[in-house]
């Protein structure tokens, strides 16, 4: 039995065979976005077994520069640098310790205290030029791990050009400090850190 799901003239979905298949129409093409899919997963799994790029690309009649791009494209981390920012934790000298361990370069740490201390006896300028460093140096890193309330979640994704994994750890305002398990952020960086 063939159902088809039709969203518009160019988008379409069939259900085969109790298989879902879904098709796209790219000018005179008709791509089978299902056997794409399956085809970038299979790359990617032999690439996992430890096969080369040339031989998964030869066993598959693919282009290697294909799977190089591939591989490029979906790259979170390659060796480059790394940021932390956590604030305002209880713990600092703790995650700082951890973060040296791991490699990360770029840090920002904060306890409440600390965190306060930024501004005060600044003027709005002088906050807004030291805000605008900080950014600048963790927009170097590739991926940045932020420790925050919800809305510096949000500013962090929004303005740093890296991949971002914010994990919230209290309601805007956050008031006073909050601990930070090491061995939770050690196990959320390891798929970046290890390999």
């Amino acid at each position: 039995m063939v159902i088809f799901y039709v969203y518009n003239f160019v988008h379409i979905n069939i259900m085969f065979a109790g298989r879902a298949m879904e098709f796209i129409r790219v000018g005179e093409k008709l791509l089978n976005l299902t056997k794409i899919e399956e085809t970038i997963r299979k790359i990617l799994h032999l690439r996992q077994l430890g096969m080369s790029q040339q031989e998964v690309a030869s066993k598959l009649q693919l282009d290697r520069t294909f799977i190089s791009r591939l591989e490029t494209m979906g790259a979170v981390r390659r060796g480059g640098r790394m940021g932390l920012m956590a604030f305002p934790v209880a713990n600092k000298e703790e995650l700082v310790a951890m973060a040296n361990s791991l490699g990360i370069e770029q840090q920002l740490i904060l306890s409440d205290q600390e965190r306060w201390q930024l501004v005060e006896g600044k003027s709005g300028l002088d906050f807004f030029n030291q805000l605008m460093v900080v950014i600048e140096q963790f927009r170097c890193c590739e991926l940045v791990l932020v420790f925050c309330s919800a809305k510096w979640k949000r500013l962090a994704e929004a303005l740093l050009d890296c991949e971002v994994l914010a994990v919230e750890i209290g309601s805007t305002p956050i008031s006073g400090d909050v601990y930070v398990n090491p061995k939770e952020l050690e196990k959320l960086l390891e798929p970046f850190i290890s390999g």
